[in-house]
């Protein structure tokens, strides 16, 4: 469930309509709905009602905003991080620097000092050469670094293949069959404290079945080096649950996904760990664009919008489906094309769907945008950088302006010797 809803035939965010946030701060714009964000927050953690030790830690690289990370850190939400600024925007959001994760498979030297300076709370190696370089750097600050080994179990989740973690060919984690070596091996060293084992197999997953085979092989990787005497206290199971991206799509949701973790879990004693992002983030907000024209096309017209791939990057890289209705919407329907206005076929959004009729200067929605939206926006074609809306009842506030490419070519440089 969301809080974006038609009321008198106008899409609302919460108590606002959204037309008004358009007219006031121009699209193409993201709306965010705190009411949203704070149900997925307590749906999530309910559906670990069963887990007795757990630790929530949000992905942050699905939605880094500072006002969506300050809303689940009210929530009781820590982060997981995969780059030094991702580490930066948790701290200023308030989450606590111990229940901070730092993940991600090219942790720069820089990088584990200044995590290491800040007192993160657990570091998950990707590596055995990471694991010895971050013991190094600890040592001599005269530190101990609480550390995770993240295991590829070769598991396929069946996600898309660009979002896919755990398979064998992926680049993320050690291969399963080395990980016991690795992590005796790094339990040795001086400024490293292991203490647990981390898998994440991809995003968007929509079958449970392989992430129940990936828990149970680290499971069973857990009692195996327990049984050499290694201390393993933690387990970091990742992220990654699906989200509907179609009306009346029907997916496993946090209370299945709690209950497969029960089941597999049971007796492993240890403090569980989880990094929801898609999950809690995506339902939560919108990219509200204006329709620019309706070109006629030779199998269907093209509605040409405001927004582009630059916008919302997830249908040119994945192919993936966002429902796309009319802020308005007349109840009349039409087959389409959607696209926006980069010079690249790929800023294609939509082929041949059924969708509202629209036309020129009328506003539209894509669903499904809280996650993996602005956060990859970039400024391709000199457009400028989206701006970012919350809603919170009646009330909303622009949480990220709109970066005018005035602005972004300012920091540009011309040498003397071009003028």
């Amino acid at each position: 469930m969301d809080h974006f809803q038609l009321r008198n035939g106008e899409l609302y965010a919460e108590d606002v309509p959204v037309e008004r946030i358009a007219r006031a701060v121009g699209t193409p714009v993201y709306v965010y709905s705190r009411a949203t964000l704070e149900r997925h927050a307590r749906v999530f953690r309910e559906g670990l009602s069963d887990v007795a030790h757990k630790h929530l830690a949000f992905a942050v690289k699905s939605n880094p905003n500072l006002a969506v990370l300050g809303v689940l850190k009210r929530q009781g939400y820590g982060a997981d991080v995969v780059s030094e600024g991702e580490m930066k925007r948790a701290l200023t959001a308030g989450m606590p620097a111990e229940d901070i994760v730092f993940s991600g498979v090219g942790k720069s030297r820089r990088e584990l000092a200044a995590a290491l300076e800040a007192g993160i709370g657990q570091f998950n190696l990707e590596s055995e050469e990471e694991g010895v370089e971050l013991a190094e750097i600890a040592a001599a600050q005269g530190r101990t670094a609480s550390a995770a080994l993240r295991v590829n179990p070769d598991v396929d989740a069946g996600t898309h293949a660009k979002i896919s973690t755990g398979k064998a060919d992926n680049k993320f984690g050690v291969a399963y069959h080395q990980a016991g070596a690795i992590y005796r091996r790094l339990s040795g060293l001086e400024g490293l404290a292991m203490r647990g084992l981390a898998v994440h197999i991809g995003s968007q997953i929509t079958n449970l079945d392989p992430s129940r085979a990936a828990f149970t092989k680290m499971g069973e990787l857990m009692r195996a080096l327990r049984a050499e005497g290694c201390t393993v206290t933690h387990m970091d199971l990742g992220g990654g649950l699906g989200v509907p991206y179609r009306a009346g799509e029907r997916l496993p949701g946090p209370q299945e996904y709690g209950a497969m973790i029960a089941d597999v879990t049971s007796g492993w004693d240890a403090v569980l760990m989880f990094e929801p992002g898609r999950v809690i983030t995506g339902n939560s907000g919108v990219l509200v664009t204006e329709v620019i024209r309706v070109k006629p096309g030779v199998t269907a017209p093209f509605v040409v919008i405001d927004a582009a791939m630059n916008d919302l990057a997830r249908p040119a890289l994945y192919d993936a489906w966002h429902d796309f209705m009319a802020v308005q919407p007349t109840g009349e329907r039409m087959s389409a094309h959607i696209v926006g206005p980069i010079c690249e076929s790929s800023d294609t959004f939509a082929t041949n769907r059924d969708i509202d009729t629209v036309k020129a200067g009328d506003l539209a929605v894509f669903r499904t945008a809280g996650a993996y939206g602005a956060t990859m926006a970039n400024t391709y074609n000199s457009r400028a950088l989206v701006p970012e809306v919350m809603v919170d009842g009646d009330k909303w506030a622009v949480v990220a302006e709109r970066i005018e490419p005035e602005t972004i070519f300012a920091a540009e440089r011309v040498p003397d010797w071009l003028q």
